[in-house]
């Protein structure tokens, strides 16, 4: 029974005593994404191989991890909660929305889920554009509410108006930024734009008759020069016979003391392959994906490929997609309760089979474990008399 004093006593609160400081900073406005995400798709996924087979390789991957669904120790088969994340949307499968939900975070850095209730119950799941997100913080520095805007017209999103907010904010860690995230592409920004300018060497190489350019230099006499009209005449018989990749190799036929001179650098003096190379090994680092699996050569970190796609999967994809399962655990919590937990079935992915025969292998071989602490061990939920050495 409360003492007559605390009846008349403040509730208590809990607070972050730095919070107001991030308020004050933004002044409570909505706060637009500060990089330019349309800038990085088309520069990076749209433009430049690597990045579009680094982005491809962990979202697919990531998305056809399978989620399993703890309640307390026991596994369960069958809950509303598997069912919305297998079909969050009448438009997408699991597989479809969760592969646009890791794309969002590799290029953008964020990614944003709407869930849409009905009766105060989230029914369906939907992954929302970044670039037209706005973050809008209340007095205590968290976002308070979201804003998404399209066309000059805009939705708002109140976080506080439901028992779960409306919006999932999923972000990677960004150093100097306490509401927005660092994308991978904005990380290995400038070897992407390297690879590309690299890319539009080769193509300007092609077109020019796929050498180096020069100078035609006129010798005639002391003090004379070409004329307007033979100087058009040459520069259109350049551009019409010389010039293209159908014309490449044909000899330059030069008059009336004309000279060539090859004035810029070759290909080998830029050490131009070893620096394209080397910019997409900067790329595939900046998104954590072993170089050798992109087809990118000079890589010997990894013995083999079957060694390089097991780290794959464990350096990048299984954090990234435990991540998000934990996101949305947490998120959805107050809808289908806190005790439920959610893990990657790791024993349906085939990469990593070597790694799961070696652990059988050792729990099998250890006689101090129990049945149940074997079975814990390898992720399976307990039997009934398993507490005894076997």
């Amino acid at each position: 029974m409360p003492r007559f004093f605390d009846l008349f006593r403040a509730p208590e609160t809990k607070a972050s005593r730095t919070a107001r400081l991030l308020a004050f900073e933004s002044g409570g406005r909505a706060r637009w994404t500060p990089r330019d995400y349309a800038a990085l798709a088309r520069e990076g996924y749209l433009a430049n191989a690597i990045v579009h087979r680094a982005v491809r390789l962990v979202a697919e991957n990531a998305a056809s991890c399978c989620f399993l669904l703890y309640e307390g120790a026991s596994e369960r088969d069958s809950h509303p909660l598997l069912q919305l994340l297998a079909r969050p949307n009448p438009r997408q499968d699991g597989a479809s929305f969760f592969e646009t939900l890791y794309a969002h975070m590799l290029l953008a850095g964020n990614a944003y889920i709407e869930g849409v209730a009905l009766d105060d119950q989230i029914r369906e799941l939907y992954a929302l554009r970044p670039d037209r997100m706005k973050v809008v913080p209340g007095t205590d520095g968290w976002p308070e509410a979201y804003e998404y805007g399209v066309a000059g017209r805009s939705v708002r999103f109140d976080q506080m108006s439901t028992r779960v907010p409306p919006i999932l904010h999923l972000t990677f860690f960004h150093p100097l930024d306490d509401h927005y995230g660092l994308a991978p592409a904005e990380a290995s920004a400038i070897a992407i734009n390297t690879h590309n300018a690299a890319a539009h060497w080769n193509k300007a190489l092609l077109d020019n008759a796929a050498r180096p350019s020069g100078a035609l230099v006129y010798s005639g006499p002391e003090g004379a020069v070409l004329s307007d009209s033979q100087f058009d005449r040459l520069k259109r018989e350049l551009e019409g016979t010389y010039q293209g990749a159908v014309n490449a190799g044909r000899p330059l036929l030069l008059e009336g003391g004309l000279d060539w001179k090859a004035m810029s650098m070759t290909p080998k003096d830029m050490d131009f392959l070893e620096a394209k190379n080397s910019a997409a090994r900067e790329i595939a680092l900046a998104f954590g994906v072993p170089p050798m699996l992109l087809g990118i050569p000079g890589d010997n970190t990894y013995a083999n490929f079957q060694e390089a796609n097991r780290a794959l999967w464990r350096q990048t994809i299984l954090p990234l997609a435990t991540r998000v399962g934990t996101s949305l655990m947490q998120w959805l919590a107050p809808q289908f309760g806190s005790d439920l937990r959610i893990a990657i079935d790791t024993d349906r992915i085939d990469a990593l089979a070597p790694d799961r025969a070696a652990l059988w292998d050792r729990v099998a071989a250890a006689p101090f474990l129990t049945l149940n602490e074997k079975r814990e061990a390898t992720g399976y939920a307990p039997v009934d008399g398993g507490d005894r050495l076997e």
